[in-house]
This record gives structure tokens, sequence and C-alpha cells, in this order.
């Protein structure tokens, strides 16, 4: 284990998304210096590597809020059913997971949100 939190969350980062904090720099970073180090530092070093919850679990958690929020979530709703996929969730759970969210972010958003989920499951066949 690592010493820092940002340690821990480039770690974590670069096994389920990699290259996230990189991209994040490219393309933010003048606009907002320091943006993609405090995305990796709290997002994942702070959040997805706290005890507590299994990294599996926190994901799901994840698809679920970002479902609810509606369509304007979907590049990020797309980058965490994938980091769901790597963390060990089915299709069947994470699709299930966005379901329940019809009764909370209405039918459109998940019905958005399997569509999403399709698409990231047609990339991963490919």
């Amino acid at each position: 284990m690592t010493d820092t939190t940002y340690e821990r969350g480039q770690e974590l980062s670069e096994a389920l998304n990699p290259g996230m904090e990189q991209a994040l720099r490219d393309r933010y970073e003048a606009l907002v210096p320091g943006m993609a180090q405090s995305v990796v530092d709290f997002a994942y070093g702070q959040q997805y590597a706290r005890d507590g919850l299994d990294l599996k679990t926190r994901y799901l958690a994840t698809v679920a809020a970002l479902t609810a929020l509606g369509g304007q979530t979907r590049p990020q709703l797309k980058v965490n059913i994938a980091g769901a996929r790597k963390a060990g969730a089915t299709e069947r759970e994470i699709g299930e997971v966005i379901w329940q969210m019809a009764l909370y972010g209405g039918f459109p958003a998940a019905i958005n949100g399997l569509n999403a989920a399709l698409e990231v499951f047609s990339e991963d066949d490919q």
C-alpha cells in the first residue's frame, strides 16, 4: 500500500481507467490547474479506496447515482460502467442497478442508462 491518498488514487485509477489522469490533465490543466490530481486524489484515493464497502459495490452505487441524474452524465456513466465491470460486476448486476433507478430518476433516465450499458458491453466484446 502506498503512503498518500493521491498515490493510492493513482494506483487504483490506473488499474481501472488507464490513462484517465493524463486525459484529464491534457484537457483541463490550462483551464483548471491541478484538477486531474484532485480527481485522482479525492475520487480514487479518498473515496473508492475507503474501507467499509468493496470496490464493486462502490461502482454499482456510482452507476446508480449517475443513472438517476440523467442523460447529462452519459460519458461519466459509461466510464463507471466499465469500471464496475473491472471491479467484478456482471452485466446483469449493472443492468439491474440501472433499471432500479427507474423508480428514482424515471424511465427515460433508466432507459438511457441501459443504452449506455449496452454500448459499453458491446465495446468490451470487440
